[in-house]
């Protein structure tokens, strides 16, 4: 169903219930950029003349004039119902006001009036409306707190107080530094100032809710606009200080080092030229994380970071848990954070089929990742040594695929499998026959054999005694 015919049967069923119905918020704001049709649109249900609108019963109302087309899904505390019907989701709200406790960003509802409805919403531009009228057109906007302006302006202010918007629902902290950076506008100076004020407020914002508006920001064209509107209003410090601190530059005996926090932003913003994917962005601003915990100055050499990816792959890890990513991005995200240095490590020491083959084993699918990572880790200013460190990553790419198709790693493991392996030897599952594969797998990637069937098995019975010596050995220390 398109978008006209949805819109003329909630104005059937707003003449039916004898209530006005307006869409409101982030649809009328980018119809007015000329941003075209959105997926999800915010509908809120007024009652005329005495009456308040219900926005539960209008939704299950259309719900019965759709034929239950669709799925409904209510939530009674706040009076709102969405409808989600293919790719459009509708959801309908009885207009309301809110009060806050100072603890809790769930709110008290109270039934309220459209302009009342209004001025609780987190910024002007999304505090606009359009009654839907006879056809599905609708009307003319209602803008009580000159959203238009703004949107001209490209300016973000509150409605309300940012002081008081920014108190009752710190969310909107986030989504102003999102906002700015996928509008691409500035934002209001008393309403930045009152950002910082209230950025210790976001301690009482889930994880989960943090990560979402994270990930929103890092999908603009440009994170690093966002990114710095959350590094300057100190809002970065309350759920990433770990990121906060690599700003700085010290210098000792006229030695300097790069601004890590600068160079980070500018990663991911290179990465945003290449992927759409933003938690292949989000392992972009952990990249260099542990710099701060292994920055030395050593004499000869100059500032090292040394280890910091094997350092960063564990803070990765503790801070993707803190976020409550998924146990699968967590791995993701601290892989490549681990092996972000080994392509331009391979290309320094002379690439080898060896080492090639290592990467491709150690990195599998998420190897075309990485080596977006790397390049977009090329930050330097220096034009003609930056077009040298990409032409490199050509040719790693091109040594990869001839690797790949040599030795069909795509899927590796060991051609001798462990139930050959506990037939000819005798054993039963444990750790020896783990051992034996992994032995055959290292002779492959060393390129002491190659990656089929017959050499294998040939070398496996040739090391097989070596490892049955040991065996009782190994079971004893596993299983006492």
């Amino acid at each position: 169903m398109d978008l006209n015919s949805l819109l003329k049967v909630v104005y059937q069923v707003s003449e039916d219930f004898k209530q006005d119905v307006y869409v409101v918020g982030g649809y009328v704001r980018d119809q007015v950029l000329g941003r075209g049709e959105g997926q999800e649109i915010d509908m809120v249900v007024v009652g005329r003349e005495e009456g308040i609108g219900s926005g539960i019963a209008f939704a299950q109302a259309f719900d019965q004039a759709m034929h239950q087309s669709g799925s409904l899904v209510e939530f009674d505390q706040f009076d709102t119902a969405r409808y989600v019907l293919g790719n459009l989701e509708v959801e309908f709200a009885g207009a309301r006001s809110e009060s806050y406790h100072h603890a809790s960003r769930k709110p008290t509802v109270q039934p309220a009036t459209l302009e009342e409805d209004l001025s609780r919403r987190d910024f002007t531009i999304n505090a606009m409306a359009r009654k839907v009228g006879k056809g599905g057109r609708l009307g003319k906007i209602v803008d009580p707190f000159r959203g238009q302006r703004d949107l001209k302006e490209k300016t973000l202010r509150t409605p309300l107080g940012p002081d008081e918007t920014f108190h009752d629902d710190p969310l909107r902290l986030l989504r102003a530094a999102r906002f700015a950076a996928q509008l691409e506008f500035g934002i209001d100076p008393k309403t930045i100032a009152a950002m910082e004020r209230n950025a210790s407020r976001l301690k009482i914002v889930s994880a989960e809710r943090i990560k979402g508006e994270l990930f929103r920001l890092l999908r603009a064209e440009k994170p690093s606009t966002g990114l710095w509107i959350l590094y300057g209003t100190k809002l970065l410090d309350q759920f990433l200080p770990e990121v906060s601190v690599l700003h700085g530059v010290e210098e000792v005996f006229g030695y300097k080092h790069k601004d890590n926090l600068s160079h980070t932003f500018a990663v991911v913003d290179n990465i945003a030229l290449q992927s759409k994917s933003e938690l292949l962005r989000y392992a972009g601003l952990m990249h260099d994380i542990a710099k701060p915990g292994t920055k030395k100055f050593v004499r000869g050499r100059g500032w090292t970071f040394d280890m910091h990816e094997h350092l960063g792959r564990k803070l990765t890890r503790e801070i993707g848990r803190r976020l409550r990513l998924s146990t699968d991005e967590i791995a993701y995200v601290a892989r490549l954070v681990r092996w972000h240095l080994q392509p331009i490590g391979l290309m320094d020491e002379g690439i080898t089929d060896s080492a090639v083959r290592r990467l491709i084993v150690n990195l599998g699918d998420d190897l075309h990742d990485l080596l977006i990572l790397c390049r977009s880790d090329i930050t330097t200013g220096n034009q003609k040594k930056k077009e040298r460190r990409l032409k490199n990553y050509d040719l790693l790419e091109q040594r990869i695929a001839v690797v790949i198709e040599k030795d069909k790693l795509l899927a590796f493991q060991s051609p001798v499998r462990g139930e050959e392996i506990m037939e000819v030897c005798g054993l039963k599952p444990g750790p020896t026959v783990g051992r034996m594969k992994k032995e055959i797998e290292r002779a492959i990637l060393d390129g002491e054999i190659p990656n089929e069937y017959g050499p294998a098995r040939e070398y496996f019975l040739r090391v097989k005694d070596g490892y049955m010596e040991k065996a009782e050995e190994w079971e004893k220390k596993i299983f006492n």
